[in-house]
């Protein structure tokens, strides 16, 4: 049943409530986010989506769906309108910004505990997406920019305006458009194999190592290529093999000063290379990540310093 709150705006209302799309609050592959105030003082983000093909009752079952979902690491979607042409969708509002803004912007850094507390959160999340839910859900564009941080840095998957819906155990998806960001892309795109969501693990396995460098990984491949992203991986993996204390210790976020726990870091890098693996059939589920991470989360109170 879908939730009481969720709602099916006017194109009107929207245009009222934005203040006709006046402050815009992001942006990104499948539309335009602006901030919204309602009638109650609530704040929304309003998102404009754009090249949407679907007619209005496909988009229909689609967004039923997803207002449908509640869960603590999701965004939650609070309505949607689609009138004519247009097609918008209503959520929850966050203050403290997107991942990205924390690990690669802001000045102030992400302590240890909070870089732990979003890995499994956005891993719980995803978990969600692809083993709870009725319908399975494939996000395909996980990224920094799509992880919203609420007050209590509890983090909140966002973007599902580019989320995929099938039935559960099925082949996959065959998408004849590709999509998602570069750098965060799993080679099945490339491949034109069927996207499952073995996709979402490829991605996730990418933030997961630029929360703990504290950069974009795509800024240390130096040859972002097909072969370039393996070779990387390859050689990350060689420092967990060779417990090569130094080199994997030069990869932790310097913002951190060395507060951080060294097994917990193997830990996670560990898993990142897992979720990186080329072939999809060896990649982790979701839920196998959880359960490795919250080993981690039960570790947390035993803090020591870099080698």
């Amino acid at each position: 049943m879908i939730s009481s709150q969720f709602k099916r705006f006017t194109y009107e209302e929207l245009k009222d409530i934005t203040g006709k799309f006046k402050e815009e609050i992001g942006r990104g592959y499948t539309g335009v986010v602006y901030r919204g105030i309602l009638d109650d003082k609530g704040v929304v983000a309003v998102k404009q989506l754009t090249d949407v093909t679907q007619g209005e009752e496909e988009f229909w079952a689609e967004v039923s769906v997803i207002g449908r979902i509640n869960h603590i690491n999701l965004v939650r979607m609070w309505g949607f309108c689609s009138e004519r042409r247009h097609r918008l969708l209503v959520y929850e509002h966050l203050e403290n910004q997107s991942l990205d803004k924390h690990l690669f912007e802001n000045e102030k850094t992400l302590t240890w505990k909070e870089r732990l507390k979003i890995t499994l959160g956005i891993a719980k999340g995803l978990a969600y997406l692809h083993h709870e839910c009725l319908e399975w859900i494939i996000h395909c564009d996980v990224k920094p920019e799509n992880i919203l941080l609420a007050r209590d840095f509890e983090p909140k998957i966002a973007d599902f305006g580019l989320s995929k819906l099938t039935k559960r155990g099925g082949a996959g998806l065959n998408i004849s458009q590709m999509r998602g960001t570069i750098g965060y892309m799993a080679p099945e795109w490339v491949l034109n194999l069927p996207i499952t969501s073995k996709v979402d693990v490829y991605s996730y396995g990418v933030v997961l190592l630029e929360i703990v460098l504290g950069t974009r990984v795509s800024n240390l491949v130096l040859d972002y290529t097909e072969a370039g992203m393996p070779s990387f991986v390859s050689e990350v993996r060689s420092f967990l093999e060779c417990k090569d204390e130094p080199r994997i210790a030069d990869m932790v976020d310097p913002k951190l000063r060395g507060q951080y726990d060294s097994e917990q870091l193997i830990t996670m890098i560990r898993v990142a290379t897992s979720c990186l693996e080329e072939e999809r059939n060896r990649r982790p589920t979701m839920d196998e990540v959880v359960r490795d991470l919250i080993a981690l989360e039960e570790s947390e109170d035993e803090l020591s310093y870099s080698w």
